[in-house]
């Protein structure tokens, strides 16, 4: 009895995606037919209307007699007469187009999607837990992480079905890229850059699958990912500055130069910015990296420096400065950068106490507060060599937050500077390490 009753519902399913199909046909057939008929009425009134050209087949003969004529009177005109004659069938014909189009290429029909959802078609089962993308776990940067989950945490599935599609394509339809998997998650290689993709997944057990899951839609990098270390031996300050084992997190110590200084203080605070830069640097192309900057850092500074000017960033960054200077505090609006960017041999833009500063630059707006925005989770540089530009992004949604132009004579290197409580931390290759990048440098 069960099985008959299955069967009375898939037959049931296949007659309701007949009729549908039966519909869409029948339509389509009335459209193509409806569209001939207007074309043969426009068409006929036309043959109707150039029928009477026929006539000018006499005008040969016609003109033939008026040249016969010796009369020059009478010869001058008929010959007006046969002008206009001639000069009306020759203007009909040499401006005749067609009243209708007379090809049905617009009245194609374009089955190749459907013809692939049919394909797939299979039983499915609501016992089967739809399986949910993790956004916090999955992750785009060198390559794909994608990560999934049962929302009832149980592992009904024999195996999962990952696809995913890159969108915003000249293609009409987006092409699904599928990938079977044992597991609940999956490195995707070789992503176009600075590209959107749409990633789903659904479940297999035997012949029977889950539905799709929610779309998560995750954005490539505008360039191929640039991997390095902190550099623990170039101006790298070990007194103010620590690093992990690894070269891949520094840290301000904070408090520490203030209380060895406290002796000698009267009044106020005496600060400095604490310079470390990347251990490889960058000739030529475009390349980008990403990083994290810890909430409570009071103020980093992020950019990039040119080879022939390193020297002179450390020697300044020597320099005792006092907050009576009105030098970078934390809390304004970033208008310092404005300062350096115009006597400084390198660029770098303010991050602190949670906000990113705009430079104060012709073009930004005057209004100090709209040039503060939230700080992202995750924030990224794109270097274009060949263009002489550096780009500011929040990495998590790869939008481009500011961008400027820079010089790029030199070899240039990622820069970072600490003052106060800070910590940076450099967002790692999801599968390799920083050795296996082999881009052009």
């Amino acid at each position: 009895s069960n099985s008959e009753r299955a069967k009375e519902a898939a037959f049931n399913s296949f007659e309701k995606l007949s009729h549908v199909l039966e519909e869409k046909k029948c339509a389509a057939l009335r459209a193509i037919e409806t569209s001939k008929n207007l074309r043969l009425e426009k068409l006929q009134t036309q043959v109707e209307e150039y029928q009477g050209l026929l006539e000018n087949n006499g005008l040969v003969g016609y003109a033939q007699e008026v040249l016969k004529e010796t009369d020059p009177s009478c010869f001058v005109q008929t010959a007006k007469q046969l002008h206009v004659r001639i000069q009306k069938a020759t203007e009909s014909l040499k401006n005749f187009r067609p009243a209708a189009e007379t090809t049905f290429e617009d009245f194609v029909v374009d089955i190749a999607k459907q013809e692939e959802i049919l394909g797939d078609l299979s039983f499915h089962s609501n016992d089967l837990e739809i399986p949910e993308i993790n956004e916090e776990q999955s992750r785009i940067y060198n390559k794909a992480l994608i990560s999934w989950e049962c929302p009832r945490k149980t592992d009904s599935a024999d195996i999962y079905v990952l696809e995913y599609c890159k969108l915003n394509t000249e293609e009409e339809s987006a092409t699904w890229q599928e990938i079977e998997v044992c597991c609940k998650s999956k490195v995707i290689s070789n992503l176009d850059d600075d590209s959107s993709y749409a990633f789903r997944v659904r479940g297999y057990k035997g012949s029977i699958y889950s539905p799709w899951s929610r779309e998560v839609i995750l954005r490539t990098p505008p360039a191929p990912v640039f991997s390095f270390l902190f550099d623990d031996k170039c101006g790298y300050n070990s007194n103010h500055l620590l690093l992990n084992p690894r070269r891949t997190s520094v840290e301000s110590r904070a408090g520490f130069p203030l209380l060895l200084g406290s002796e000698r203080m009267q009044v106020g605070c005496y600060t400095t910015l604490d310079y470390i830069i990347g251990d490889t640097g960058i000739a030529k192309g475009k390349h980008f990296w990403a990083f994290r900057v810890e909430a409570y850092s009071y103020l980093v500074k992020v950019g990039v420096v040119s080879s022939n000017k390193i020297q002179k960033l450390f020697h300044n960054a020597h320099d005792v400065t006092s907050p009576r200077y009105e030098q970078d505090s934390g809390h304004d609006s970033g208008s310092e950068d404005a300062f350096f960017d115009s006597s400084q041999p390198f660029t770098l833009i303010t991050l602190g106490m949670k906000k990113f500063f705009i430079p104060m630059t012709p073009g930004a707006p005057k209004d100090p507060a709209s040039r503060i925005l939230p700080l992202p989770s995750c924030l990224g540089i794109c270097l274009d060599c060949n263009k002489g530009k550096v780009e500011f992004y929040d990495a998590g949604r790869m939008k481009c937050l500011y961008e400027c132009k820079v010089d790029c004579s030199g070899i240039m290197y990622p820069a970072f500077a600490l003052m106060g409580g800070a910590a940076v931390h450099l967002e790692e290759a999801i599968t390799a390490n920083y050795r296996e990048y082999h881009d052009d440098i």
